[in-house]
């Protein structure tokens, strides 16, 4: 029982940590309501619950990996749980603002990302197993979506894997380039 509930609780923080950092790229365009976008947030936890249920396996984080990935691009221009969400919260898609190639990849213990195709992955997030801990490679700002220390990482998932002594993207020029995405 105490394994069921410690990845109840390790899922509930990673899509906390997705859904808060697609939520503050949303709020970018600032086109979304606040209480629309609170309630697009909830509805885009949930959705994702239900898709990855029975798909989440901690001790093989990479298994499964393409089924939880998150992308829009030329060949996917919607993805589901993001309309999902839209829909059942009364937001229209086009005014998430979200980059026109975006992929994130939620694994147990690692959120990562990637903006373009032919672009460099990044951690978004990595969760400590041994202890309560997060570390992340921005910074909410922001209370209410969760404390976050900005740092580099040193990824052990292959497809966001920094190297030791590699120099990390500081958190303030992903979300400078975010905006320049967005905005363009």
């Amino acid at each position: 029982m105490k394994q069921a509930r410690m990845e109840t609780t390790d899922n509930t923080r990673v899509y906390h940590t997705v859904v808060s950092f697609l939520k503050r790229l949303v709020k970018l365009k600032n086109k979304v309501e606040v209480e629309k976008m609170d309630l697009f947030a909830e509805r885009l936890t949930v959705a994702l619950q239900e898709k990855f249920e029975g798909h989440w396996v901690p001790e093989k984080p990479s298994k499964g990996q393409a089924y939880r990935c998150i992308r829009v691009n030329a060949f996917h221009k919607y993805d589901q749980e993001l309309l999902r969400a839209c829909s059942e919260s009364g937001v229209h898609y086009g005014d998430l603002g979200l980059p026109w190639e975006i992929t994130l990849w939620v694994d147990p213990g690692e959120v990562c990302g990637r903006y373009g195709e032919q672009n460099f992955h990044f951690s978004i997030a990595t969760f400590s197993s041994d202890k309560d801990e997060m570390t992340s490679d921005y910074h909410s700002g922001s209370s209410d979506e969760g404390s976050t220390s900005s740092s580099p990482l040193t990824v052990t998932n292959r497809k966001c894997q920094v190297t030791q002594g590699a120099e990390a993207t500081p958190p303030s020029l992903i979300l400078k380039l975010l905006m320049l995405l967005c905005l363009n």
